[in-house]
């Protein structure tokens, strides 16, 4: 495909001039209060959080590779305040704290603009909305079913767009009706929001450290065996961190504490990103209100216009590769690059001869409920927060809280959530795990294309709660 002929493997976000600089490496021995072991932006938000609740505790943060390089530097840039994967979710798991769970993500995304503004972090960040598109007759419905959901809860109602209204703030020949959140999400840069934050972290006294990935973790003074003198020990390449605790933002990685893994399964999402448009291309789509969009298939894009005028076009394949590894090799993927392409100029033929800049992936940790879980091992000097499906911008700051309340070993209001104390169906092993996969996949396919309708398969999914989403 010509679009394609010149794009560049590489995500745009870290293409930038502006790219910090990677701190040195750990050598030799640390000791602190509170070890943050991952650089994306549920570590950053853990170690800024504990340094502002506790100006005094000694932090460091380990990452294996930048601050910001994997999913952080690599979405959309869609921050919501969605804490549960949107009102639906929500409502199917924590009908009873679903309105708890609204007023402590729209919490959670205050802050976020807050600190953003506090720290004086530039990385464009527009509270737009976002708007979710019909593009087939029976979604319509579905719009306004979360419309009346919002209603009845008290939320802030999003605005129902009828087809006239949805086109008149971005054409698209493809858009039936549409559900304007106008405050629930902003659009932001997301590698700039990492760095922002890792200089944030460094200012307030985070020794951080990269190209350090952790490579074991176990008592201290015990090895393995998990016995004896309090704290704890995690061991690097070069290196090891001696912490009273330990705080882990791994995400899709696999976790330092082995009975996590078989809730987490990594897959691959893709974007592509086109050259900056022109005044007449830009005006032949609208799209003055710079909101973010996504349409409401099982296999869904999304897309959002940047500060200098691109439109970023990403997700629809959910990839899963057997096993479950995260590696460099899977980042790319051809097909998916040429279908992303083709759906873009369906969506947009005003834009028929745009070229793509920019091609990349990269790999989102999923759980089966779609939202992060949370927990505590090593008799609570070890937290974690993972699964955030794909959401994380946003709730990766509550998964911060979460993880400081743990440690702390006090009830708060978000300890006591059934969200935060229950856990999502743990995935089978392989190779069940890869053949229920691809049947979820293909039975989503069967239902976006006929109407909606969900088979036996999803039915008995849906009904033991076992999902896959990205």
């Amino acid at each position: 495909m010509e679009a394609l002929a010149d794009v560049a493997y590489t995500p745009y976000w870290l293409d930038d001039p502006a790219r910090p600089r990677p701190r040195p490496a750990l050598v030799g021995d640390e000791h602190c209060d509170l070890l943050v072991v991952g650089g994306g932006y549920s570590g950053l938000w853990t170690a800024l959080t504990a340094k502002e609740r506790d100006p005094g505790r000694d932090v460091v943060l380990v990452e294996a590779r930048e601050a910001g390089w994997a999913a952080s530097g690599r979405n959309g840039g869609f921050c919501a305040a969605s804490l549960t994967h949107g009102l639906g979710n929500g409502a199917a798991r924590w009908p009873r704290e679903l309105p708890e769970l609204e007023r402590l993500g729209h919490r959670n995304l205050d802050a976020i603009e807050a600190a953003v503004a506090r720290y004086a972090i530039d990385c464009d960040f527009e509270r737009t909305g976002e708007i979710d598109v019909a593009t087939r007759p029976h979604q319509i419905a579905g719009l306004r079913e979360t419309a009346a959901q919002a209603a009845a809860l008290g939320v802030a109602e999003p605005q129902y767009l009828d087809r006239d209204a949805v086109r008149a703030e971005v054409d698209s020949p493809t858009f039936l009706a549409g559900l304007w959140d106008r405050r629930g999400v902003a659009m932001l840069h997301p590698a700039k929001l990492a760095w922002g934050l890792k200089r944030a972290c460094a200012e307030l006294g985070v020794r951080i450290y990269e190209h350090t990935p952790a490579e074991q973790l176990s008592r201290a003074g015990t090895g393995a065996s998990g016995t004896g003198t309090s704290g704890m020990l995690v061991r690097t390449p070069y290196g090891r961190v001696r912490a009273r605790q330990v705080a882990l933002a791994t995400n899709a990685f696999p976790a330092l504490v082995r009975r996590v893994r078989p809730y987490i399964v990594p897959v691959y999402d893709h974007a592509l990103m086109t050259e900056p448009l022109t005044a007449a291309q830009l005006a032949a789509i609208g799209w003055q209100r710079r909101q973010g969009l996504s349409d409401t298939a099982n296999h869904f894009h999304y897309f959002r216009i940047t500060a200098d005028h691109r439109v970023l076009w990403g997700g629809y394949d959910i990839v899963y590769r057997y096993g479950g590894g995260v590696r460099a090799e899977y980042d790319h993927h051809p097909a998916t690059y040429r279908t992303l392409a083709r759906h873009f100029f369906r969506c947009f033929p005003q834009l028929e001869g745009v070229r793509f800049s920019h091609a990349w992936g990269g790999a989102i940790d999923t759980c089966s409920r779609f939202s992060a879980f949370f927990g505590s091992a090593h008799g609570g000097r070890v937290a974690y927060a993972l699964g955030y499906t794909g959401l994380g911008v946003g709730a990766s700051r509550f998964g911060a809280e979460v993880m400081l309340d743990l440690l702390a070993g006090e009830p708060t209001e978000r300890t006591r959530l059934e969200m935060v104390r229950s856990k999502p169906l743990p995935f089978p092993p392989e190779p069940v795990r890869w053949a229920g996969i691809g049947l979820t996949q293909w039975s989503m396919s069967r239902a976006d294309a006929n109407g909606g309708r969900r088979n036996l398969w999803l039915k008995a999914m849906d009904r033991v709660g076992l999902g896959f989403d990205s």
